[in-house]
């Protein structure tokens, strides 16, 4: 009966009952890249070439980000990609749990020593969630908090202004946008906390950085970022 409402079948190929994950075969994850060093230290964006040392991006070099350090699991492509457009496009909504886990893989191999005291999501403007129905972040990030054990506070930030989407701008136009849309919730106190941030899909970084800019006002004593993909 559970297969009649989530079908047992890759995203990408179709292939039924995947083994890698419930809706992702072997083959189309194999075929996604990973990110693997080397890669800023600080936001986790790959790099070209054989680097034996630590490595800072020349974005992260001229402005230290207010996150402490971010990390994707993915490149946003193939399999990954595919899963995560019919996730927040198509109300996939079972796919969510797929896609945790590798946030949890991710989560494990880079933030291992580190001790979070709870999780949250970067936030939707209320009219985008009621038009949507659901935040895909918040979804991954409650999916993740269950697999870590650890709570998840959806109210740790807020949204106080609408923004318009980030796909086709530029990196200093999406800083603008998201500029001081976001504030510190009302009843997720972040003082001394070590939080972990899950979004989605990290491009530039300008969402997840706006987003940890206002957990660092509230008080915040580190903001790690974790995202599905790397765009």
């Amino acid at each position: 009966m559970f297969d009649l409402f989530y079908p047992r079948n890759c995203v990408q190929c179709g292939a039924p009952s995947p083994e890698a994950l419930p809706h992702i075969c072997w083959d189309c994850l194999s075929d996604t890249p990973k990110i693997e060093a080397p890669f800023c230290v600080c936001c986790g964006d790959p790099v070209a070439g054989d680097i034996q040392h630590d490595y800072t991006c020349f974005a992260c070099s001229r402005e230290t980000p207010s996150f402490d350090f971010a990390r994707s699991a993915m490149r946003y492509e193939g399999a990954i990609g595919m899963a995560l457009r019919a996730l927040k496009y198509k109300q996939a909504v079972w796919l969510a749990a797929d896609l945790s886990a590798l946030l949890f893989a991710c989560v494990l191999a880079e933030y291992s020593e580190v001790k979070f005291d709870y999780i949250t999501a970067v936030p939707l403007f209320p009219a985008r969630f009621r038009a949507r129905g659901f935040n895909q972040s918040a979804l991954l990030a409650a999916s993740l908090s269950r697999r870590m054990k650890l709570p998840y506070k959806r109210t740790a930030t807020r949204r106080i202004r609408s923004t318009t989407t980030q796909t086709g701008l530029t990196a200093p136009q999406r800083t603008a946008n998201v500029h001081a849309a976001f504030r510190q919730g009302l009843f997720a106190p972040a003082k001394d906390k070590r939080v972990l941030l899950v979004d989605d899909v990290m491009t530039t970084g300008a969402t997840v950085n706006a987003c940890a800019k206002a957990l660092k006002k509230g008080g915040a004593k580190t903001v790690h970022v974790v995202t599905v993909a790397r765009g």
